[in-house]
């Protein structure tokens, strides 16, 4: 029994720190129809600015915001720059991004080197409770909270303000969009940054969990793809329960079946896509 519950709570802590990834990707890929294959590198890129922040000044609440207001202008300049251009071109999106991946790649390599590093977290957010034989660390609780805690601002802002409602009309009818007055470059450009953002912070707080190394970003950026798959692309409901599924799943996969653990995770996937090719939540 304790088995299950650890293992459980270790997949629901790491599916919580692929929603904050696959989030933002959600709202890039999902949302704005763009194959950003750079997401992964917003994330890395956050880790390591942190580290550096961290160094400098100890404090871990500066360097998730000074991260994050980096990747997010990192994200602006990109969009700017090229992929306001490629709308509706995924090749073309596909090789820009990935183009601009393999980049942030070596000036990560250059600039921070090739050994790997673990965020130093607060004492606050160090140790573990316990109840019974069974340990909960604080920093996979904290993982927990903070995921839990954009998830209710992104539904918020997205399903409950004006902002939110002018988001999805640039998505459904950008022609119509701009017929009443929105701004769709400037919801557009906010919508990209938003996306760059939530992986930089996802980037910090995973540095405290698995740490920051040169690879990190391709390794996790097929999770987040598939979450957004599994869950339906746009669909922050599909991405909050696919985030948690793969979590399970990768989690269960490799503690029961570790030769496996791939066909335990893409299974399903493919599984899903045959019954509902638009994944859980996806619209048609």
């Amino acid at each position: 029994m304790e088995f299950w519950i650890t293992q459980s709570f270790n997949g629901i802590s790491y599916g919580a720190l692929l929603f904050l990834l696959a989030g933002g990707l959600s709202l890039i890929f999902g949302m704005m129809r763009i194959v950003n294959m750079t997401h992964g590198s917003y994330y890395l890129l956050g880790g390591y600015i942190a580290l550096t922040v961290i160094w400098r000044t100890g404090y871990f609440a500066l360097a998730i915001l000074a991260a994050a207001l980096a990747i997010a202008i990192i994200g602006v300049g990109e969009w700017n720059a090229f992929l306001k251009r490629l709308s509706g071109q995924e090749l073309g999106q596909v090789l820009t991004t990935m183009g601009f991946a393999l980049i942030f790649q070596d000036l990560a390599l250059i600039i921070w080197g090739g050994d790997p590093y673990t965020i130093p977290v607060p004492s606050v957010l160090s140790g573990a409770f316990q109840i019974g034989q069974l340990y909960f660390p604080v920093y996979r609780l904290f993982i927990i909270a903070v995921a839990a805690v954009v998830a209710l601002i992104l539904w918020l802002v997205l399903e409950q303000t004006r902002v939110g409602a002018m988001m999805r009309a640039t998505v459904d009818d950008p022609e119509m969009a701009r017929g009443v007055g929105i701004n769709v470059h400037g919801i557009s450009m906010a919508v990209f940054a938003l996306g760059a953002l939530l992986a930089a912070v996802a980037g910090v707080v995973a540095g405290g969990f698995v740490g920051v190394y040169p690879g990190a970003d391709f390794e996790i950026l097929p999770y987040a793809f598939v979450v957004v798959i599994i869950g339906g692309m746009g669909s922050l409901k599909g991405a909050l329960i696919g985030s948690v599924m793969v979590g399970l799943l990768d989690n269960f996969g490799k503690a029961l079946f570790p030769e496996l653990s791939y066909f335990t995770l893409f299974a399903p996937m493919a599984a899903i896509l045959a019954l509902r090719p638009t994944g859980l939540y996806g619209r048609a």
